[in-house]
């Protein structure tokens, strides 16, 4: 798995052993950010699951001025920590050994961002669950892109009220992975 482009253009990331986390695959991450290219210099992102890290330091590697990871895996965080260093990306980087729930709790009133990558184990089936706490948080607002990467085609789990408080912005499949990129419904009803 490598950085796909910007200042840290084809670095090799570690990924953890095992079968403990599914890493984005890079056809998928090309697809992610080729839909988002223009959003992404300058902004703050969010990386919840993050794994090895490797989304949150390629929006870094194309320009974003900061992100916050969150990973329940300690094994995960130290890669990400070692991944963002070999980048020379740490500087921009805050790292949180914690569960979404706590993190986005604490984070209330307090932080909001432009861009949040949302790619839970699928089988936990949490999406649903991480866009509500987002949403009373206040952790996203009408400028926030919210990506989505299930095995699902309805990131919202049936939930009608959810949906309705949400625009698909863009939704696209590849192989087993859907991609849904998502913004706050501001039409008045």
């Amino acid at each position: 798995m490598k950085i796909i482009t910007g200042s840290a253009k084809g670095m090799n990331l570690e990924t953890l052993e095992g079968d403990a986390t599914r890493p984005t695959s890079q056809r998928v991450k090309e697809a992610v950010f080729s839909m988002i290219q223009f959003d992404v210099e300058n902004s703050t992102v969010l990386d919840l699951f993050a794994g090895s890290g490797q989304i949150g330091l390629e929006a870094l590697s194309r320009g974003a001025k900061k992100a916050t990871f969150c990973d329940l895996s300690r094994d995960a965080v130290d890669i990400i920590i070692s991944n963002a260093k070999k980048a020379r990306l740490f500087d921009k980087c805050r790292v949180s050994c914690c569960d979404y729930k706590q993190l986005i709790k604490g984070m209330a009133g307090k932080e909001v961002y432009d861009i949040v990558f949302v790619d839970p184990p699928y089988r936990e089936k949490i999406i649903p669950d991480v866009l509500n706490r987002l949403l009373d948080a206040k952790v996203i607002t009408e400028n926030t892109m919210v990506i989505c990467e299930g095995e699902n085609e309805d990131v919202f789990d049936g939930d009608e009220e959810l949906k309705g408080k949400f625009d698909v912005i863009k939704h696209a499949k590849y192989s087993i992975s859907h991609i849904t990129i998502l913004k706050l419904n501001t039409k008045e009803e």
